[in-house]
């Protein structure tokens, strides 16, 4: 048995596009049964049997503004969140809102838009990114945090309403941990991993920390996290928009290409592009009601 949860950013979904999506998944060669409001007019589930894979390409963009999740019914409430940080839990690249305090953010996010899109090696192109940021002084880490970093909308509500339900929640990112640390702690994440920038009387260095923190990294803490919480594969949940997430996007449960760049839309589990981060509730079925919004 299968689940596809339609979520519609804008709440327009209504008993006739359910009734649309069972003809789509029918003439797909799948045989849809029950359909079920998670919140009226905003997400709904329909069970189903057949092909997953015929099933999301009859469904996915066939709604405005609507998002399709399509999963094995088993297993669909995760245990475990394993979530990249730049332009995923937060609006921003900090690398790139860092460069703009030196004057060059032009230059740095052409770079991060490549390596994102998987067009450069991950490591170089940070390596030669934080080359241009010797000098910087350290103070600009503060100053960025406080004024460029926002949280991405319902970051909060997922992490703390999976954690409420029992599960844990690891922010592993490229980034650098003076940002990742405080997001995670005002997140609710359990614990972040990222890259060190290396600082010397008061003004980076134009070095970070090795190993660096990249694709690697990413698959190896979600399956370790597996390992230590004793549970499979299918309990997880990952998610994140770049090419260095796709590792642990392929390893998880459920692997989710949030607003992603195109490699990483094609090849993720579960796309969204509408909705905010309370979309990946939905996608366990569970209803505004049930949130953690404090």
């Amino acid at each position: 048995m299968f689940i596809a949860t339609l979520i519609a950013a804008k709440g327009r979904l209504a008993d006739a596009d359910l009734s649309a999506a069972q003809e789509k998944l029918a003439a797909a060669g799948c045989t849809s049964s029950a359909t079920r409001w998670i919140d009226a007019g905003v997400a709904a589930d329909i069970d189903f049997t057949g092909d997953p894979l015929a099933a999301r390409e009859a469904l996915e963009g066939r709604f405005d503004t609507t998002d399709v999740v399509v999963q094995p019914a088993a297993n669909r409430h995760k245990r475990l969140l394993v979530a990249d940080m730049d332009s995923t839990m937060i609006t921003v690249e900090c690398i790139d809102e860092l460069a703009d305090y030196a004057g060059i953010k032009e230059q740095v996010a052409d770079v991060t838009e490549r390596a994102m899109r998987g067009e450069l090696d991950f490591a170089a192109a940070l390596d030669a990114r934080v080359a241009l940021l010797e000098g910087l002084d350290e103070s600009v880490i503060e100053q960025c945090l406080a004024e460029r970093v926002t949280l991405m909308a319902g970051a909060r509500a997922l992490v703390r309403t999976m954690k409420a339900r029992g599960g844990h929640a690891i922010l592993v990112s490229g980034g650098f941990t003076r940002f990742a640390e405080p997001v995670a702690a005002e997140i609710g994440f359990d614990h972040a991993i990222a890259n060190y920038l290396e600082i010397a009387h008061g003004k980076l260095t134009g070095t970070v920390r090795k190993p660096i923190v990249g694709s690697d990294t990413k698959e190896k803490t979600l399956l370790a996290a597996l390992d230590e919480l004793g549970i499979g594969a299918g309990e997880s949940m990952a998610v994140g928009d770049g090419a260095n997430d796709l590792a642990m996007i392929r390893r998880a449960g459920l692997g989710v290409a949030y607003r992603a760049k195109p490699i990483v839309a094609g090849a993720a589990a579960a796309r969204i592009d509408h909705g905010d981060l309370t979309a990946l509730l939905y996608a366990q079925g569970i209803p505004s009601a049930e949130w953690v919004v404090g």
